[in-house]
């Protein structure tokens, strides 16, 4: 079975940090790109970053350029979210995803809650 298992998140004062992980197993990980999206109470889902792990690019929505890093530990099948200089517009629960890269067959992950207080 795939599996997705979002982790790292909770309470943090603004200004602080928190990394979040993506436990995936169940598919060939190094065909997929995996992100991260989130949603806050009241507003859509917003993709915030995807690394593919053939290749590695990378993609980061504005709003956490220079203060979200994305890496992956292909031998382990995880993806990293290292977030720094959180703001309380970052609370929100993140989602891990999984896309292949040639048919976008998508896979979802349980959400993690982040919180960020002012």
């Amino acid at each position: 079975d795939v599996q997705l298992q979002a982790s790292g998140g909770g309470l943090v004062q603004a200004g602080g940090s928190l990394r979040l992980s993506c436990a995936a197993s169940g598919f060939t990980f190094n065909t997929y790109a995996i992100g991260w999206f989130r949603q806050a109470p009241g507003k859509e889902r917003e993709a915030v970053s995807c690394i593919s792990s053939p290749d590695g690019k990378i993609y980061y929505t504005d709003s956490v350029k220079g203060r979200f890093t994305i890496s992956s530990d292909n031998a382990k099948n995880t993806v990293f979210l290292q977030m720094d200089s959180l703001k309380p517009e970052d609370t929100a629960v993140y989602y891990c995803n999984a896309d292949h890269i040639v048919t976008r067959k998508g896979y979802w992950g349980q959400g993690t809650q982040v919180t960020v207080s002012s």
